[in-house]
């Protein structure tokens, strides 16, 4: 590309020069050679009129009057009415530029001038115009190489941008080049650049989160087949077996809410769910796990409250509550439900050492975690409950009280001999 716009500049400057050079150089030889027959027409009529003044005074003319008068390589030849031609100068040889004048007593002027001293000054002339030409050259070629690198970079640049992306490098740039095609180049690459670092972004949370939110509920399924295969009894092989297909089903739903907040975080599919149900369920779940650790789950607060959102996340939200309380915090961990304002309120709480104060608001922060963790679970559940248009909150550090906030549905009517408003189960 920069040969090409050198050629291409340098073949229209020697086209301009081309053009114009030969002009001028017409031009300027006529000038010159129009020039020095004026000058030999001017010289012969000035020695006229001096013949004819010292003829008119009866004064004498000869050779020596006229040896001041003609100057340089000029040739006058005076030819008087009776009398010998007077001759000044030396008679040029070759081709000359001559010029006759006659005077008012009948003489004749002939003057004569070597062609050389035209050709000399012509040469001369030609000699600047072929110079200022090879200046122009040089310039125009220093301007094309500098125009050809102000383009040929930037180009260079944006291919590499390119192979960048192409490698697996979505860094934009942020390189502009004073060029507005080049720019808007530009400005699509580092675009691109960033949609590709968002999509890639994208893939790594979801298979961090992925990892994260199916490594326990995978484990307690495992635990579950585990105990099916070790037992006998069927009624307890189907009670465990209907454990098992609830916790597949919410696998599939965590995989399906990972797979939709990835896609578009906004996407949502809230329900309106019983709460108690989800409860009950994370409480079934978690009991064996907890009785292995030798602590105790229990829940209390409202019953048969209705909220708005995705059984499945919101059970999501509650299994990394339950199980950050379990790796981290201490003692009995409670669940309680309460109602504020319009919105339906899901209290986790330990007895544990609570969230250290350097940590503070960061708890919900990706990669941050008090302990050896992979600090995913609370950003994850935060993202969720968002996701369905509630809130993940840390309420107290010490004990630690995170609360899930949902948006509430009127209250169901209680059966008889049932206290709608308080309930404990252990």
């Amino acid at each position: 590309m920069r040969r090409r716009l050198i050629q291409s500049t340098l073949a229209v400057v020697l086209v301009v020069i081309a053009v114009f050079g030969v002009s001028l150089v017409i031009v300027e030889t006529r000038t010159i050679s129009n020039s020095a027959q004026e000058r030999v027409d001017s010289e012969a009529l000035r020695l006229a009129s001096i013949v004819d003044s010292r003829l008119l005074s009866d004064e004498k003319v000869n050779g020596k009057i006229f040896k001041d008068q003609v100057t340089g390589d000029r040739y006058a030849l005076i030819d008087i009415p009776g009398q010998a031609p007077i001759q000044v100068g030396a008679k040029p040889t070759g081709d000359v530029i001559h010029s006759t004048a006659k005077g008012e007593e009948g003489e004749t002027v002939r003057v004569e001038e070597p062609r050389s001293a035209v050709t000399r000054e012509v040469g001369r002339t030609l000699l600047i115009i072929a110079l200022v030409a090879l200046l122009a050259i040089i310039a125009a070629v220093l301007l094309a190489v500098r125009q050809a690198n102000r383009l040929a970079s930037p180009l260079t640049d944006l291919a590499e941008t390119a192979e960048r992306l192409g490698s697996g490098d979505p860094r934009p740039r942020h390189k502009r080049y004073g060029v507005p095609e080049l720019d808007r180049v530009a400005d699509v690459l580092d675009s691109s650049a960033e949609r590709i670092a968002r999509m890639l972004t994208a893939e790594r949370r979801l298979a961090a989160d992925a990892s994260h939110q199916l490594r326990t509920p995978l484990t307690a399924l495992s635990m579950r087949l585990e105990e099916i295969t070790l037992t006998d009894d069927p009624d307890t092989v189907k009670e465990e077996a209907t454990i098992a297909l609830t916790q597949v089903e919410r696998l599939t739903d965590v995989v399906e809410r990972l797979l939709t907040n990835a896609r578009d975080p906004r996407t949502g599919s809230a329900v309106s769910f019983d709460l108690d149900e989800v409860i009950q369920q994370q409480l079934a779940e978690w009991r064996p796990a907890y009785r292995s650790a030798g602590r105790a789950i229990v829940s209390s607060g409202k019953r048969h409250l209705r909220a708005v959102g995705t059984p499945g996340a919101v059970a999501q939200v509650l299994a990394a509550l339950i199980e950050n309380s379990l790796m981290h915090g201490g003692g009995t961990v409670a669940l309680r439900t309460r109602v504020t304002g319009n919105q339906a309120v899901v209290e986790v709480t330990d007895e544990g050492p609570g969230v250290p104060p350097e940590l503070g608001s960061r708890i919900f922060e990706r990669t941050i975690s008090g302990r050896n963790s992979t600090g995913i679970g609370l950003a994850v559940a935060r993202d969720l409950a968002e996701a369905d248009g509630g809130r993940l909150e840390m309420l107290q550090a010490k004990p630690p009280v995170f609360g899930l906030f949902l948006s509430r549905t009127p209250l169901r009517v209680p059966l008889t001999g049932e206290d709608p408003e308080e309930w404990t189960v252990r």
